[in-house]
C-alpha cells in the first residue's frame, strides 16, 4: 500500500512526491526498502503495488525490477479497505488460492531475515486454517498515543510454535496517555503494525459480507481488468466507494483473527520524530541531515542538503526542514499541527507548495 500523502513530513513530502518516494532512512526510498525486505520470500513477479495514479510513474522508475503490471494506480483516495480489496481481486485472477502479505510502504523493519521468517510462519498458519486473518503485533516500548493497539487473547498452539501467537480479543483505537500507559503495563497489548497475511479469497469474503456495496463496486472494476473500458470503469466505480480503513471494515468484526508477536524491529516512520529515533542524536540531542551549524541548539531535528547551510541559534526541541521552495520551523512536540498547516496552504490555493 503506497498511496499515502505523508503530510506530517511536509515540506519534504508533497502530493507529487510523498514520503514513500523519499530516502528518509538509509539510501533507499521507503518503497524501495519495502520491496527489498521481501527478499526471496516473494519474487518480483508476485509483487503488486497499489498507489495513487499520480505516483505510479515515479514508483515504476524507482522499481525497474518489477513488471509494468505490478503497479496499480487508484484514481482517487479511498483508504485501506478498498485498496486491499482491489489488490485481492487483482491477484485472484491468476490464483484463487493466493496468500497475500499486505504491507504499508512507510515502515522501517529489521533484520530483514526475521521479517521473512515471520511472513513464512504466518503463511504456515494459513495452511492449518485458510479462514484465518493474521496481523503482526509490535510489543510496545513506550505508551504511544499515536498507534492503534491489539489486545491479545488466548495463545494459539501451531506447528513451529514460534513466534508467540494469540487470538485477537479486541482492536483498540489510539488511546489517551493514561490508557496507553495501562495497556503497556498490562502486558496484554501490542501496537497494531498494519501488516497482514491472509488468503485473498478470505478477505474478499469478509468484504462481501461486511461491506457489500464496496465489494460490488470492486467486482465491477475487476470484471473490466484487461479491457479497453478499464480506466473509465475504474474511475467511476472506485470514486463511488465510501472510503474506510480495513480495521473498521473487517478486522474489528471478524471472528478468526490471530496476532503474531513480531520477531523484528519496527517503526512506522509516521513523523519527523521518527527520524530522530532511527538516525540517533549527537551529543546535544540533535538529529542533523545536511549542512548545519548550530549554536546553543539542543534536542532538535534539522534537515536540509549539502548545498544549503542551515544555521540555528538558541533552539530547543525544534524541527527545521529546508527544501528549495519551502521551509518549516516548528516545535517538535506539536507535529500534528503540520497537518493543519497543509490544510491552510490548500485553503489559500497555494497548490505549488502541496
Amino acid at each position: 500500500m503506497a498511496g499515502g500523502s505523508g503530510t506530517r513530513f511536509w515540506p519534504a513530502s508533497r502530493a507529487a512526491c510523498p514520503k514513500q518516494l523519499l530516502s528518509l532512512v538509509g539510501r533507499q526510498t521507503m518503497i524501495q526498502s519495502t520491496v527489498s525486505r521481501l527478499g526471496d520470500a516473494v519474487p518480483p513477479q508476485r509483487v503488486l503495488i497499489v498507489t495513487n495514479q499520480r505516483q505510479a510513474e515515479q514508483i515504476a522508475a524507482q522499481l525497474p525490477q518489477l513488471p509494468p503490471t505490478a503497479i496499480l494506480g487508484e484514481p482517487c483516495k479511498r483508504d485501506t479497505a478498498p485498496c486491499i480489496g482491489l489488490a485481492a481481486l487483482y491477484v485472484s485472477r491468476d490464483d484463487d488460492d493466493a496468500t497475500m502479505v499486505v504491507m504499508p510502504a512507510d515502515h522501517v523493519i529489521s533484520p530483514e531475515a526475521k521479517f521473512q521468517e515471520a511472513i513464512r510462519y504466518a503463511a504456515s498458519l494459513l495452511e492449518e486454517n485458510p479462514r484465518r486473518l493474521i496481523t503482526f503485533g509490535i510489543r510496545p516500548s513506550y505508551p504511544a498515543e499515536s498507534f492503534g493497539y491489539i489486545e491479545r487473547g488466548e495463545p494459539v498452539t501451531a506447528s513451529g510454535g514460534e513466534p508467540p501467537t494469540f487470538r485477537v480479543k479486541q482492536f483498540r483505537e489510539k488511546p489517551s496517555a493514561e490508557t496507553a500507559r495501562q495497556y503497556v503495563e498490562s502486558g496484554d497489548f501490542y501496537w497494531n503494525s498494519g501488516i497482514f497475511v491472509w488468503k485473498a479469497s478470505t478477505i474478499l469474503d469478509e468484504l462481501r459480507d461486511r461491506q457489500p456495496d464496496m465489494h460490488a463496486h470492486l467486482a465491477k472494476i475487476a470484471a473490466a481488468f484487461g479491457t479497453s473500458s478499464f480506466e473509465s470503469v475504474f474511475a467511476e466505480h472506485f470514486a463511488a466507494i465510501e472510503g474506510v480503513s480495513i480495521d473498521y471494515a473487517v478486522m474489528e468484526h471478524a471472528t478468526d483473527v490471530l496476532t503474531v508477536e513480531a520477531p523484528f524491529d519496527w517503526d512506522d516512520v509516521g513523523s519527523w520524530q521518527a527520524i530522530a529515533r532511527l538516525h540517533g542524536t549527537d551529543d546535544d540531542g540533535n538529529t542533523i541531515s545536511g549542512r548545519h551549524l548550530g549554536l546553543d541548539t539542543t534536542g532538535s531535528i534539522v534537515r536540509g542538503d549539502d548545498d544549503h547551510l542551515i544555521v540555528t541559534m538558541g533552539l530547543k526541541d525544534m524541527i527545521v526542514v529546508h527544501t528549495p521552495d519551502a521551509t518549516l520551523v516548528a516545535n517538535k512536540h506539536d507535529e500534528e499541527s503540520i497537518r493543519k498547516i497543509v490544510k491552510l496552504i490548500e485553503e489559500k490555493g497555494w497548490k505549488e507548495f502541496l
